[in-house]
C-alpha cells in the first residue's frame, strides 16, 4: 500500500470497512461523503488510479460494481425499491400492479443472500412499535414479497379494506374472522371479518437504517 497517495490509501480503506459492516460495496457518493471529497468526479479519478494499481476492480455496468482485489468475493447486490410507510391510507402498490413504478419512494441496495433468493422484493417503512418484540421498530425498513396468501403465524402486510389501512402483524385465522397479533404486549391484536382482509405481502427480513 506504500505506493498509493494519501487520498487513494483514505478511499481504500473505506471500501475495506464499508464491506466488512455492510457486505456489499459503497457508491461513488458514499465515498466521496465518507472520504470527505469535494466531487463526485474526485472519487472517480482515484478510483480509475487504485484500478491502474491493481487494487480494485470496477464493473461499470453494475450499481456499486467495486471489488477489492485481495483474495474477497463481492457479494452480489439488489436495489429494493421502498414504496412508503407500512402504515398508509391507500393499498401498498405491489410490484406486479401498474402503479408499482410511480409510487416508489427510494431505493435500498442488500445483499442477494438477505433476500433469501426471493424475487420481486419490495420495502417499506415502518411506523410504529407494534413488532418490536419482533425486533422491528419505529424507522426499520421491512422487505416482503408479493404473496397473496400466508400461513397461520406469519408476518405479513395486510390490507384491511373496512378499516382503509394497511398494517404489519402476525396472522391467525379463527373462523370466519382474522386475528391481527402485534408483537409488543403492550397491544391488543386487531380482530377483522376475513372477507375484508387482503395479504398483500409476507415478511422476509428487516433492517435499521443507520444515523
Amino acid at each position: 500500500m506504500s505506493e498509493l497517495s494519501a487520498r487513494q490509501s483514505s478511499i481504500f480503506e473505506y471500501i475495506r470497512d464499508f464491506l466488512d459492516e455492510k457486505d456489499y460495496p459503497p457508491s461513488i457518493r458514499d465515498i466521496q461523503r465518507g472520504c470527505g471529497i469535494s466531487s463526485t468526479s474526485v472519487v472517480d479519478y482515484n478510483l480509475r488510479r487504485l484500478e491502474e494499481k491493481g487494487v480494485l476492480r470496477r464493473d461499470r455496468e453494475v450499481s456499486r460494481g467495486i471489488e477489492l482485489l485481495e483474495g474477497r468475493r463481492r457479494a452480489r447486490t439488489v436495489d429494493v425499491p421502498v414504496l412508503g410507510a407500512i402504515a398508509a391510507g391507500q393499498p401498498i402498490p405491489v410490484p406486479a400492479s401498474e402503479r408499482w413504478q410511480a409510487d416508489v419512494e427510494d431505493t435500498v441496495t442488500v445483499t442477494e443472500e438477505m433476500l433469501r433468493g426471493r424475487r420481486n422484493v419490495f420495502a417499506l417503512r415502518v411506523k410504529g412499535e407494534s413488532m418490536i418484540e419482533d425486533l422491528i421498530a419505529d424507522g426499520d425498513i421491512v422487505f416482503l414479497e408479493p404473496a397473496a396468501t400466508a400461513a397461520d403465524g406469519e408476518k405479513v402486510a395486510v390490507w384491511l379494506e373496512d378499516r382503509g389501512e394497511v398494517t404489519l402483524k402476525r396472522l391467525y385465522r379463527e373462523g370466519d374472522r382474522v386475528r391481527l397479533q402485534p408483537a409488543n404486549s403492550a397491544m391488543p391484536p386487531i380482530y377483522a371479518d376475513a372477507s375484508d382482509v387482503r395479504v398483500q405481502g409476507r415478511f422476509i427480513t428487516s433492517i435499521r437504517p443507520s444515523g
